[in-house]
């Protein structure tokens, strides 16, 4: 095992593939000359040269075209978007081009593209940089979304997701590129729909997915300490999600907290929550509590943009509500 971050992870992910398959190509603002806006892909452009690694113009809905008109043509590209707020200007090559022309075409075409960036609040970024999107993509029928929040995840899904056939949308968060983890020097794969059990428990399931992880995990340490234990479901995909996993969590627990950054209406938290009311209804013993983003555009003040997230309090007072208890 080797300690590294989850941008090395990253990187480590894209050199490797990118040396397998010279099919595959890495295309956005800043991926080359600058090494990449958060250094995902320092090293790649003088190793494989400007015709893999290739710097576009602030155009994000046409180097997300090309990006889909390549992989229809037979190359692998890997879509990088400098944050998933401007992706937005790129919504209809993905939704409606990416996302449909394998079943449009009755299986004759496939679209193997990557696109990928940060997802969620940062700090200091404001209300339109801070934006959790993931039910954007999630919503979407023939796309893949994934959201790793390891480096070792971040290392298998993204390779995961360049081998794949399908469109894949994978969420990073630009607080997690400095985090660290250990990864095996080993390759290895994660698989695409399966989620992780991060901490195994009997008394409530807290799931979560990408940067909130962190909260929910010291939640379950402070929970620890007054005599509860927490099981912690890692998601790592959006789409499909591991529903078996979610389910025997939920049936052994009988209670269930969901933590999501993004906002509360029509999100992937709302989703589970209802995935898991329609799933265990019969062995709940208490409602499924959301605990997410406000239902604000985001702040700029610090103070009010940390108070519009998850944080560790907000989780502890979900579960003390699904337990019926006072004293956690």
């Amino acid at each position: 095992m080797a300690e590294m971050t989850y941008r090395e992870a990253l990187n480590r992910a894209l050199d490797e593939e990118m040396a397998r398959d010279d099919r595959v190509f890495l295309i956005g603002e800043e991926v080359g000359e600058y090494d990449g806006a958060y250094k995902v892909s320092r090293g790649l452009l003088s190793k494989y040269g400007p015709k893999r690694v290739r710097d576009t113009p602030i155009s994000e809905l046409g180097f997300t075209g090309l990006g889909v008109g390549a992989a229809i043509a037979g190359l692998r590209p890997v879509v990088e978007w400098m944050t998933h707020n401007f992706a937005l200007l790129a919504l209809d090559q993905v939704v409606n081009n990416a996302a449909k022309l394998r079943q449009m075409s009755g299986g004759q075409l496939s679209v193997p593209i990557v696109f990928r960036g940060p997802n969620g609040p940062a700090e200091f970024l404001a209300a339109q940089h801070s934006q959790a999107l993931g039910s954007y993509w999630m919503h979407v029928p023939g796309l893949k979304v994934v959201a790793p929040a390891t480096p070792a995840d971040a290392y298998g899904l993204l390779k995961s997701a360049i081998r794949n056939d399908n469109p894949v949308v994978m969420l990073e968060a630009e607080l997690m590129y400095a985090w660290k983890g250990e990864v095996s020097e080993q390759e290895f794969l994660v698989p695409i729909g399966k989620a992780r059990i991060a901490r195994e428990g009997v008394d409530v399931t807290l799931i979560t997915y990408s940067k909130p992880i962190r909260v929910v995990e010291e939640a379950a340490d402070r929970l620890a300490e007054k005599g509860v234990q927490a099981e912690v479901i890692d998601l790592r995909s959006l789409r499909p999600l591991d529903e078996e996993t979610i389910v025997n969590s939920v049936r052994k627990t009988g209670r269930c907290v969901v933590v999501d950054e993004a906002w509360p209406l029509a999100s992937p938290g709302a989703t589970i929550a209802h995935l898991v009311d329609s799933r265990c209804f019969d062995v709940l013993d208490a409602p499924v509590e959301l605990v997410s983003g406000e239902d604000v555009p985001m702040p700029y003040n610090h103070t009010l943009e940390l108070a519009a997230q998850p944080s560790v309090e907000k989780v502890i007072a979900a579960v003390a509500k699904v337990l019926y208890r006072e004293d956690v």
